[in-house]
């Protein structure tokens, strides 16, 4: 090799180490933030400076060993923002709500390139806003209202191609508005002293009803006078297929460009149906195969401004274990969200509906399953702002990808249906088996209710069986998977659970750990459960054997009076052979 040659090379690794962000790095700039923010000794005090990676720390979710959100709202913070920690280029959401946090924004967070979201709305900053922030060619939601923030608004602001909502309210912010600024579907500029424009060509909200001051007749001149509106506008016309982008990459189809993806809905085209509604294959016409989910029950008035605002909620949760949503379609009488289509479908339908030729589920991939759905559930219950429960956790609703990784589906839909029915707040959506006692009593859900919808999916991965099984009543009255399980936990009987489909090829001490697990997410009282997060340390190995410990003593007082009960419960003959009665909620 010669000398250039070498030197050449040797700029090449130099150039790769630059742009390469180890795991300690992260770690180290994550405990700067902790260390600026002043955190008391019990807040975050599992942030170890002397840990490789952050991604086991509290309020941090990774994909793939690289940090991509860091939640820390409402958490009492009186310190400075850190400049170290524009060195997490992987960073998709960062929020900082509703703490005291004073100083100014460095302007290395300019170099957050993969931020989509970033919130530091409710705090004491003050200075200016850096126009580094132009850099976010990415950014979609910028917070930073409720601020003593000063100077002008930067131009390099204007330039955000993806901005879809920019909140700048109540700051001491002065100057001119970029004119830009104004296109961005949502915008809040109210309570500064910013020049909103004159001749009521702006309002400083984007949302208030500063123009109908001026009455209908006038509002509906002004805009067939401009060019440009302050936010789009969408007319679902028949026909139409060029649609518009709307929440940033989110696309708003029109219906009948799924019309035709979806074969007019047709029959032979459905994947899947449930309280929500059906779920079709489609085709689009750049032939990517998606799946369409026809929601049931929007007729009502508001629907649609409640349908967009939860469906922007559900587009910001970016996990690795979650179903990425594509876009939606909002007409005056349907609505309609579009997901990629997963090849390998469901797990329920790999455990139960295999069809000649297909391979069963081995062990390791439904151990993949397993942590892969909890690490789903733990970014929506400790990761999400505001945090998302599920409330239909089950086999049917973890799809798996063409890897066989798990991806859970339906995330956020039991909130984006009932936020219609403003005069119903404690509908249970669910399916029967899997709904939590305290859920199905009271109508309120939690993320522990989710816990439990969790415990018995595990139980479904590893017998293969369903929740409820009334063919059990012919040999026992355990109808209940949770039932037949505990009896032969108890009996020792592991090799009766695991499902036959496996032929024993499983680890059996790893079969016992995960029925545990299970064990102790469905325990009766809900505040006896775990948290997501400690259920993925149990399946990682961490923390199990003195839960389960715990459990065993606890359970023993417990089991007399709950076969008591238990006998006096009468399921009725009329039942037993329908199957399909029980779902509150099927599979979609």
């Amino acid at each position: 090799m010669s000398f250039g040659m070498e030197l050449a090379f040797a700029a090449l690794i130099l150039a790769c180490l630059h742009s390469f962000v180890s795991p300690d790095a992260q770690g180290d700039a994550l405990y700067a933030l902790r260390k600026s923010l002043n955190a008391s000794v019990d807040q975050l005090k599992d942030w170890n400076p002397n840990q490789v990676s952050p991604c086991t720390w509290s309020k941090v979710s990774c994909i793939s060993n690289n940090v991509v959100s860091v939640s820390l709202t409402s958490m009492g913070f009186s310190g400075i923002l850190s400049p170290k920690i524009g060195v997490l280029k992987t960073l998709q959401t960062l929020s900082l709500q509703g703490n005291s946090i004073t100083g100014p924004i460095p302007i290395e967070f300019g170099n957050l390139t993969s931020l989509t979201m970033l919130d530091l709305e409710n705090n004491r900053l003050t200075g200016e806003i850096p126009s580094s922030l132009g850099n976010l060619k990415k950014l979609q939601f910028l917070y930073l209202n409720q601020n003593n923030l000063t100077g002008a608004i930067p131009d390099s602001l204007s330039l955000l191609p993806n901005l879809i909502n920019l909140q700048l309210a109540s700051n001491g912010l002065s100057g001119q508005i970029p004119e830009q600024l104004f296109q961005v579907s949502k915008y809040n500029f109210t309570m500064t002293h910013l020049n909103c424009g004159i001749n009521f060509s702006h309002s400083c909200a984007s949302d208030n009803g500063g123009l109908l001051l001026l009455g209908s007749m006038l509002l509906l001149w002004w805009m067939s006078r401009h060019k440009r509106f302050k936010r789009e506008v969408f007319v679902d016309v028949a026909g139409e297929v060029d649609r518009r982008i709307a929440f940033g990459q989110l696309r708003r189809f029109a219906w009948r460009e799924l019309q035709l993806a979806t074969d007019n809905f047709n029959e032979k085209n459905v994947l899947g149906k449930g309280g929500f509604g059906k779920v079709y294959k489609g085709v689009l016409s750049d032939n990517t195969k998606v799946a369409v989910k026809r929601l049931n029950d929007y007729e009502s008035p508001g629907g649609d401004a409640a349908f967009q605002r939860e469906v922007e909620m559900i587009s910001v949760a970016v996990h690795r274990n979650l179903l990425r949503l594509i876009g939606f379609c909002s007409t005056p009488t349907e609505r309609l969200l579009v997901y990629p289509f997963m090849q390998n479908l469901s797990v329920a339908s790999r455990l139960r509906e295999l069809k000649p030729g297909e391979p069963v589920l081995d062990w390791p991939t439904r151990k993949r399953v397993a942590l892969g759905t909890a690490r789903g559930l733990e970014y929506l219950h400790e990761h999400c702002n505001p945090k998302i429960i599920h409330r239909d956790v089950k086999a049917a609703n973890v799809l798996l990808d063409e890897d066989f990784e798990a991806v859970v589906g339906d995330f956020g839909l039991a909130k984006l249906v009932d936020v219609r029915k403003t005069n119903v707040t404690t509908q249970v959506r669910g399916t029967m088996g899997h709904i939590a006692p305290e859920y199905l009593s009271t109508g309120k859900s939690s993320e522990r209710t989710d816990v439990f919808g969790y415990g018995i999916m595990l139980l479904e991965l590893v017998t293969g069986q369903r929740a409820i099984d009334f063919s059990r009543l012919e040999e026992e009255d355990d109808v209940l998977l949770l039932d037949h399980v505990k009896k032969l936990e108890r009996e020792k009987r592991l090799d009766a659970i695991v499902d036959r489909n496996l032929n024993k090829s499983c680890n059996i001490e790893e079969v016992e750990m995960m029925i545990q697990v299970a064990l102790l997410c469905t325990q009766s009282s809900p505040e006896d459960r775990p948290t997501m997060s400690e259920v993925v340390r149990m399946l990682e190995g961490e923390g199990l054997a003195e839960r389960w410990e715990e459990w065993q003593h606890v359970e023993v007082n417990r089991r007399q009076e709950y076969e008591r009960l238990h006998r006096r419960f009468d399921w009725g003959e009329d039942s037993i052979y329908n199957q399909d009665a029980i779902e509150l909620s099927g599979g979609r």
